[in-house]
């Protein structure tokens, strides 16, 4: 997915469920977005993340 896509998306899982989100970049350029406590990649890869508990 494109990044903006991706952001969107993030921050609409995060508001909706309530829980950290993060954006990476997967290593074919794609984006992808998944809960904090799922991702186990490379931190290098998180682009942003998202907690809706400290957005403003």
């Amino acid at each position: 997915m494109s990044q903006a896509l991706a952001f969107a998306n993030g921050w609409n899982l995060a508001i909706t469920l309530m829980v950290c989100v993060v954006v990476f970049q997967a290593g074919s350029g794609e984006y992808g977005v998944m809960t904090s406590g799922e991702y186990d990649g490379d931190p290098a890869a998180i682009i942003h993340e998202f907690d809706p508990f400290h957005e403003g």
